[in-house]
């Protein structure tokens, strides 16, 4: 038996998650599948959409830069999509965004700190590489800017685990495998 997962309406959010989804909506003139998905939870949406939008020393930029590359190591096809658009959004190239997923920056220094840092902690679920965090700290970085990564992998892991369970369909141009 395999249990199936609808992408829940409006009318089927909880009034808990109705002002968050509404304002979605508005903000972008859809709410994205993953993000309608997540007001299965009567608090779900409201509580991911705070926990996501609030305040980082990582700005947005570095933050699709972690986003590309958690969602590659997790393989949800959902969020390479929807972080390649998103890092569009935020200045970088197609060829950039396949870059970080890979898990370099040839482009940016202080990227590539990061992303191979993101990368690592991903993979090895926090028991990392303490050359990469060396390089992390050498590259500007600091102490917060590091618990600050640690919650964006979180954030993002939520997501793609949150889209690889449920599998409901990506409302982004989907993105080719590396």
């Amino acid at each position: 038996m395999s249990t199936q997962f609808t992408v829940p309406t409006r009318e089927q959010q909880s009034e808990n998650n109705l002002p968050t989804y509404d304002a979605i909506k508005n903000g972008l003139g859809f709410v994205p599948n993953l993000f309608a998905t997540l007001g299965l939870s009567d608090n779900g949406l409201q509580r991911y959409i705070s926990f996501q939008n609030d305040k980082s020393s990582l700005s947005n930029k570095e933050k699709e830069v972690v986003n590309l590359v958690v969602s590659e190591v997790n393989n949800c096809k959902y969020c390479k999509a929807a972080h390649t658009a998103i890092g569009k959004m935020n200045g970088f190239t197609n060829e950039q965004a396949l870059e970080l997923r890979s898990g370099k920056a040839s482009f940016n220094e202080k990227y590539n700190a990061l992303v191979k840092l993101a990368q690592n902690i991903t993979e090895t679920r926090g028991h990392i590489d303490q050359t990469l965090l060396e390089n992390f700290i050498s590259a500007g970085y600091d102490q917060g800017n590091l618990v600050d990564l640690i919650l964006q992998v979180g954030e993002k892991t939520i997501t793609n685990y949150l889209h690889s369970i449920t599998l409901i369909p990506i409302d982004f141009p989907e993105v080719s495998s590396l």
